[in-house]
C-alpha cells in the first residue's frame, strides 16, 4: 500500500475496507468519521477534539440507549457535572434503529455545525457535514427542540442544544473560544531563527516558541507566531469517569485542578563535575542521543518484529533514576521488550523484520505524530478502533460476553468507551502539564549548551548547568574542528551529534538533513520547521497517556490484548512516507502484536522525535492505564443500568488529599454543601469529628500516630456517604 504521511496511516488502513463494507457502517460510524475529518481541517487541538469525541459520543449513546430495555443513558434525563438534561420519555418506535438513525443525525448535525463555526476550513467542514446530513433524507431548517409531538428530529435538536449549553458551563471556557484565563508563562519566547543565547530562562519550566509562520499539526497557519500554552488550566473540565477522590487543587500562581498526581519531574541540579549523573541531564541527553539514529547513510539495522519488541508489563515500568537508565536503551534506542515467540493467533513464530535503525526510527517520529492531516491523539486512536471494527477477524462481541452485539449497538458502547478514556486523559494530562509547566527538549537542550558543559571544570565552558561530555556525542570544540570557525569563534563552545535540522532541507520530496556535529545551541527535534514543538509543557506526555488509556479499552472491549489476527501492520513505502525529509531508503512493514505494544511504540517515538524525554513518558503510561480501565468500568456500569447516580455523588463531589498525608489532609467539597467528616483507626475507633460547611478545609491531625485511617464522609441527611483509606506518614 502507497502511503503519503499527510494522511493519517490507520486512516488509510480502514480505507481498504470502505468499498466493501461501507454500506455496513452504522449511523454513528458515519458520524464519527464525518467528525474525525472535521477534526483533520481544524486546529490541531488535542484537549478540544477529545472533549468533541467524548460529548459526540454520548450523544449518539443516549439516543441509543432511551430505546434500550436495560441501558442507562449518561446526559439525558440526568445530571452530569451538575448540569440537569430534562427529558420525558418519548414513545417507543416500531422501527428503533431509524428513529435511533434520525435521533442521531439531528443532534450530531447540529452539535458539529456549531463546534466547528469557526474552524480555519468551518466553510469546507460545514458544506460537508451539511451534505452528508441532506445525503440522509433529513431536512435542515427544521429546527424545533419540541420533541412532545414524538418527533425525533426535534428530539435530536434538543439533545444538541443540552450539550451546546453544558458545554458553555463544565470548564473548558468554550464562551471565550477556550483561552487561558489565569496562565502566564515564565519565559520568554524562543526565537528560533536567530539560534540566540538561552541561557536566562528558567530551566525546568517551559518555553513558547517564536516562529515567522507557525503551522500546527493539522496543516493551518495559526494566526499567531508565537502560539500560547494550549489549555493548561483544563483540569477543571467536567470529566467521564476520573474519581474526585483522585483529584488535588495546587496553586502555581492559579488552582490547578490535578487528578492522579504524578508528582514533580526531574528538575536541574548543580552539578559538579557529575552532569550525567543528574537525571535532568541524563534525560535530556538521551533526546541527543537518539536524535543520532536518524542519519539513513548509517546501516545500523533492528529487529522490529513482534519476537523482538513489545511484551512490556506495567510492573517492569520504572520508577527510580536507576531503573530509568535500565529500562531506555541510551546508546541504541529502544527499552526493555523482549517480544512474544508465538503468535498465539496462529500458533506461528512471528518472523524476524529487519531495518534499518534510521528508517525506522524516522518513521516512528512522524508515524506517530499524525503529521499534517491529523486527527489529533485522540480521534487518532478512532481511526484505530474503526480499523479493528472492519477486521475480517473481529467479532463485535464485547468485554467477556460470547454474544455478538448488532453493528450500532457496538459501535455507541465502543465509542462512549473511548471516548470516555480520551476525555479523561486529555483533562488529567493537560492538568498536569498547567501545573508543573516544565520544559521541552528544544528549550533545555539549547539552555544547557548555552551555559557550556558540567562534567570537567579544567576544559573551556564549565558550567554546573551545562550539557554532560559524552564521548562521540557531546563535546567541547577545539581549535581545527570544522565548528570551530573562521575566526575561532566557536572554540570552547558545546557541540553534540544528532540531526541537523531544517537549515538543511530546501525540499523536503528530495533533500536529506542526516546526523552530523553540529553546535548545541543549534539542536532541533525530528519535526517541521514551522511546528518545532507542540505548543504545551511536555510534562506528561499526552500521547503516552492517550495511547496507553486507548490500549486498555481497546484490549476491554475486544476481551482480547492482541490485534485480530494477533498482529496489526502498517506497509511503509521507499521515498513516500517522510514527510520532514526524503525517506525512507527502503520498503518495511510495522508490526504490533498487541495494542499496548503499538501504545509504548507511540511513546518511544516521541523521544526519537526529540519531542519528550523518558521523564515525561512513564507516569502517563502509568496514568493511561488507570484511565482506560476506570472508563470501561463506568461505562459497563451505565450499559447495565446498574450506575446508582444519588449514591455516587457524595464521592463524585469531594476530594481528600494529600494521600499520605504527614500533619494537615484538606477535604475539598465541589458542591459546596455541608458533610461530618469522621475518622476511624484500624480497629474501629473514631479519633476524630469534624464539620465541613465550606468549599475547602484543612483539617490538622497532628497528635495521630502513623498509621492507616478510614474517613468517612456523610451527608446531613445521612443518605450518602462514602469511607476512603488514607495512610498517616511519619515526619
Amino acid at each position: 500500500m502507497i502511503l503519503k504521511s499527510k494522511f493519517s496511516f490507520f486512516f488509510v488502513l480502514f480505507i481498504i475496507f470502505t468499498n466493501t463494507i461501507k454500506s455496513q457502517h452504522s449511523i454513528a460510524r458515519q458520524w464519527n468519521e464525518e467528525l474525525l475529518e472535521a477534526i483533520r481541517k481544524d486546529f490541531a487541538r488535542p484537549t478540544v477534539h477529545a472533549r468533541n469525541l467524548f460529548h459526540s459520543s454520548a450523544i449518539m449513546y443516549d439516543a441509543w440507549a432511551i430505546f434500550d430495555d436495560t441501558a442507562q443513558t449518561i446526559f439525558l434525563g440526568n445530571t452530569f457535572g451538575n448540569y440537569t438534561t430534562d427529558y420525558t420519555p418519548i414513545a417507543v418506535p416500531a422501527n428503533k434503529d431509524e428513529a435511533t438513525k434520525e435521533i442521531i443525525s439531528y443532534a450530531l448535525f447540529r452539535l458539529l455545525n456549531h463546534r466547528f463555526k469557526n474552524s480555519p476550513n468551518a466553510s469546507e467542514t460545514l458544506n460537508s457535514l451539511e451534505t452528508f446530513f441532506t445525503s440522509l433524507g433529513y431536512d435542515k431548517d427544521f429546527v424545533s427542540v419540541d420533541y412532545n409531538s414524538g418527533s425525533y428530529a426535534a428530539l435530536g435538536n434538543y439533545m444538541a442544544e443540552k450539550m451546546i449549553d453544558f458545554g458553555m458551563q463544565d470548564g473548558a471556557n468554550e464562551t471565550n473560544s477556550y483561552r487561558n484565563k489565569y496562565y502566564r508563562t515564565v519565559n520568554n519566547p524562543l526565537v528560533l531563527k536567530l539560534y540566540e543565547d538561552n541561557s536566562n530562562i528558567d530551566p525546568n519550566r517551559w518555553q513558547p516558541l517564536a516562529f515567522d509562520v507557525f503551522i500546527d499539526q493539522s496543516g493551518n497557519p495559526f494566526p499567531f507566531n508565537t502560539p500560547e500554552f494550549l489549555s493548561p488550566e483544563w483540569g477543571e473540565v467536567i470529566p467521564f469517569s476520573l474519581n474526585k477522590n483522585d483529584l488535588e487543587i495546587l496553586n502555581n500562581n492559579f488552582d490547578s485542578y490535578i487528578y492522579n498526581n504524578p508528582g514533580a519531574p526531574v528538575y536541574i541540579q548543580e552539578s559538579n563535575e557529575d552532569g550525567i549523573d543528574d537525571p535532568y541531564k541524563w534525560n535530556f541527553s538521551l533526546v541527543i542521543a537518539w536524535s543520532a539514529h536518524l542519519d539513513p547513510n548509517d546501516n545500523e539495522t533492528m529487529n522490529i518484529s513482534p519476537n523482538s519488541i513489545g511484551n512490556v508489563p506495567i510492573s517492569d515500568f520504572p520508577s527510580t533514576f536507576t531503573e530509568y537508565k535500565e529500562f531506555y536503551n541510551f546508546e541504541n534506542g529502544g527499552d526493555t521488550g523482549k517480544g512474544y515467540l508465538i503468535n498465539p493467533r496462529t500458533g506461528r513464530k512471528y518472523q524476524n523484520n529487519i531495518v534499518k535503525r534510521a528508517d525506522y526510527a524516522r518513521v516512528l517520529a512522524e508515524f506517530w505524530a499524525d503529521g499534517p492531516d491529523s486527527e489529533t491523539p485522540p480521534g487518532h486512536w478512532f481511526t484505530i478502533l474503526n480499523y479493528v471494527s472492519d477486521h475480517p477477524q473481529s467479532k463485535k462481541t464485547f468485554g467477556n460476553s460470547n454474544t455478538e452485539l448488532p453493528t450500532l449497538e457496538w459501535d455507541v458502547k465502543s465509542y462512549l468507551v473511548l471516548a470516555g478514556a480520551m476525555h479523561d486523559s486529555a483533562i488529567n494530562t493537560w492538568g498536569i502539564k498547567g501545573y508543573y509547566d516544565f520544559i521541552r527538549p528544544i528549550s533545555a537542550i539549547r539552555y544547557m549548551a548555552s551555559k557550556g558543559q558540567s562534567s570537567n571544570k579544567n576544559l573551556p565552558s564549565y558550567n554546573p548547568h551545562g550539557l554532560p561530555l559524552i564521548e562521540n556525542l557531546i563535546e567541547v570544540i577545539k581549535t581545527g574542528d570544522p565548528l570551530a570557525g573562521n575566526n575561532d569563534e566557536n572554540v570552547g563552545k558545546v557541540k553534540v551529534k544528532s540531526w541537523k535540522g531544517p537549515d538543511f532541507i530546501t525540499n523536503p520530496d528530495t533533500d536529506l538533513a542526516g546526523v552530523d556535529w553540529i553546535l548545541g545551541t543549534h539542536w532541533w527535534p525530528y519535526q517541521r520547521p514551522s511546528f518545532v514543538t507542540p505548543p504545551f509543557a511536555g510534562y506528561l506526555s499526552g500521547h503516552s497517556t492517550f495511547s496507553r488509556a486507548a490500549s486498555e479499552v481497546l484490549t476491554l472491549i475486544t476481551n482480547d490484548s492482541y490485534f485480530p489476527g494477533g498482529v496489526g501492520t502498517f506497509d511503509v513505502k521507499q521515498n513516500e512516507f517522510l514527510v520532514f525529509e526524503e525517506g525512507p531508503t527502503e520498503d518495511f512493514t510495522l508490526q504490533w502484536a498487541t495494542y499496548r505494544d503499538a501504545s509504548d511504540q507511540t511513546s518511544l517515538s516521541r523521544i526519537w522525535g526529540g519531542i519528550h524525554p523518558p521523564i515525561d513518558d512513564i507516569k502517563g503510561r502509568i496514568i493511561g492505564d488507570k484511565i482506560g480501565k476506570e472508563a470501561f468500568s463506568r461505562a459497563e456500569k451505565y450499559f447495565s443500568g446498574t450506575l446508582n447516580i444519588d449514591s455516587n455523588s457524595i464521592e463524585n463531589n469531594i476530594s481528600i488529599y494529600p494521600n499520605p498525608f504527614v500533619e494537615t489532609i484538606t477535604i475539598n467539597t465541589l458542591n459546596k454543601d455541608n458533610y461530618i467528616v469522621d475518622i476511624y483507626n484500624l480497629i474501629g475507633k473514631k479519633v476524630h469529628s469534624e464539620f465541613i460547611n465550606s468549599a475547602k478545609k484543612t483539617i490538622s491531625l497532628l497528635n495521630l500516630q502513623s498509621g492507616i485511617y478510614f474517613i468517612k464522609v456523610n451527608s446531613l441527611d445521612g443518605k450518602n456517604q462514602f469511607v476512603k483509606k488514607v495512610i498517616k506518614s511519619k515526619k
